[in-house]
């Protein structure tokens, strides 16, 4: 009963601001009200700020609209609403835009956390904030913002928005000592998506109230009413432009990727693109027409022979790329297979790289979902973890014929290899290495936190999904273990050759390192929650 008593409360109290403002409105226009002239920013912009010899000063400003590109907080909730809530949710947040417009920008944020954080998890919202926002944070990052709070050694944010959506990234990716945001109410172990007794955080307030008669040395902020207010109580200050943001010029505000204050290399969620308002809607309208695409690219895929099916799939918009010429490659070993060695993008990969190959292959992978094995148009076998019964596993599998393993043992999004296992240099010596990468538009295929089994789905729901797959000539004897080479020898030499094809740049990270960062757990999935 208290949900729909919330509910209903929430209604009301829409309602009547939205009638308080429609009067207001009226009676300004009535007493013939002229807005004031706007006045140019008092403040000079953020790339004037000097940022040597800062490291005993200290830096305030927001996150939306100072550290970021835009000020629009709407995407960033709808990222939490799609990936630690459900589909609904996002929808519904998306449908409040049709009013959100005419509230003023208080009422809008108290909207935007209702729907958000009602019935969220705080659980939810952990791992969201973890494992999702910072990707979306770091790419829209003001270059000139992020170097001037680089350069100081002290540093404060204060925000409208719940501070659970900003406080893990600002600390953890930008060093930021600490954070002043708007509290949210709990009940247990859930969000209520009310506001604490607090309320909405006004930031000047809460800038006076943190440093008391002490101003902090330097202020970023927008040109609007409220950021001028803020900005003022700090002896310098400077304003960051939509339009500096947005230029094209060699002094462009965007953060290029080697200048990430830590690299980026794991992340989770399905949306592959922030969602604003428009890019939400478009993806709404395709989901109906890509459930059906993928379908149908799943059916072509398992009945219909390789030819026919890459063409037919090419035609709804899937994009195979194969380079290299050793396509035909045949093991010297009459009962020995080829063992082709693939970076790990998705679960498709010996799928695309079976019909690259235009030949049947066998595919050893960990965690494999039932779902997963049933609509795989080649034979597919789990492993078990365990090294010595892998190996014989795989031995067995290569004196049937070929065989594609995943030595990363699992996928990574980002231009990164993860450390190779050397399992598969003990265990052959006609090896090829196959580089393969993937580009999507809409939705990621891989998961860390999510249903595994959709993973193939949400790929091949992408408009134009892409992958490119280039066959490597055979490793020569002389580097496998045959020719006097150790298997880690043989593994990181492996990994350092693809990793040139692809321009990714290798690591010593694991499986189990991406999943604690991403799940909080070491990424093994036991038989009872596989089989469900």
């Amino acid at each position: 009963m208290v949900l729909p008593i919330v509910l209903l409360k929430l209604a009301d109290w829409v309602w009547y601001q939205l009638l308080a403002n429609s009067c207001r409105r009226a009676a300004r226009k009535v007493r013939n009200y002229k807005p004031p002239q706007p006045q140019p920013p008092s403040f000079p912009s953020i790339a004037k700020c000097e940022i040597t010899g800062r490291k005993s000063q200290t830096l305030v400003c927001d996150i939306f609209g100072g550290l970021l590109r835009s000020d629009s907080v709407f995407p960033y909730f709808m990222l939490v609403a799609f990936e630690g809530g459900s589909i609904i949710r996002a929808f519904l947040l998306l449908l409040s835009c049709s009013f959100l417009w005419v509230l003023d920008y208080e009422l809008q944020l108290r909207v935007m956390i209702f729907i958000t954080f009602c019935g969220l998890k705080i659980k939810q919202m952990e791992s969201v904030g973890r494992a999702v926002l910072p990707k979306f944070y770091l790419e829209n990052l003001n270059l000139h913002a992020y170097e001037a709070l680089a350069s100081t050694g002290s540093k404060v944010i204060f925000t409208s928005v719940p501070r659970v959506m900003v406080e893990g990234f600002l600390k953890e990716y930008l060093e930021v000592d600490d954070v002043k945001g708007t509290e949210l109410l709990t009940s247990g172990h859930y969000f209520t998506g009310l506001l604490s007794k607090s309320g909405l955080l006004m930031k000047h307030r809460a800038l006076k109230e943190h440093f008391g008669d002490r101003k902090p040395d330097i202020g970023l902020g927008t040109s609007s009413h409220h950021d001028n207010l803020f900005i003022s109580l700090c002896k310098e200050a400077y304003v960051v432009n939509r339009d500096d943001s947005k230029s094209n010029s060699s002094s462009s505000s965007v953060l290029p990727r080697h200048r990430y204050p830590k690299p980026l290399i794991f992340h989770d969620g399905r949306l592959a693109f922030l969602p604003s308002p428009l890019a939400t809607l478009s993806m709404f309208l395709w989901i109906p027409i890509g459930i059906v695409i993928a379908i149908f690219r799943i059916s072509v895929g398992i009945f219909l022979p390789y030819k026919l099916a890459l063409f037919l799939a090419t035609c709804t918009g899937l994009n195979l790329s194969v380079k290299g010429l050793d396509t035909s490659t045949k093991s010297d070993h009459e009962n020995r297979g080829v063992l082709y060695v693939c970076t790990h993008r998705t679960l498709l990969d010996p799928v695309f790289l079976s019909t690259s190959l235009a030949k049947p292959l066998t595919a050893v992978t960990y965690s494999l979902s039932k779902m997963s094995e049933v609509i795989a148009p080649i034979r597919t076998v789990r492993l078990t973890r365990d090294r010595k019964k892998d190996g014989e596993t795989m031995n067995k599998l290569l004196s049937e014929g070929d065989l594609v393993v995943c030595p990363e043992g699992t996928t990574c999004r980002e231009p990164y290899l993860l450390r190779f296992s050397s399992l598969f240099a003990e265990l052959a010596d006609e090896i090829v290495p196959v580089a393969v990468n993937t580009k999507v538009s809409m939705f990621y295929g891989t998961t860390a936190s999510g249903l595994k089994c959709l993973d193939p789905i949400f790929f091949l729901m992408n408009p134009r999904p892409v992958y490119y797959v280039e066959i490597l000539g055979k490793l020569p004897k002389e580097l496998t273990c045959a020719g006097g080479k150790s298997s880690c020898e043989v593994a990181n030499y492996i990994q350092r050759k693809l990793g040139d094809a692809l321009g990714f740049e290798c690591t010593t990270l694991t499986r189990k390192d991406k999943y604690l960062m991403l799940a909080g757990n070491e990424g093994i999935v036991s038989d009872s929650k596989r089989k469900n």
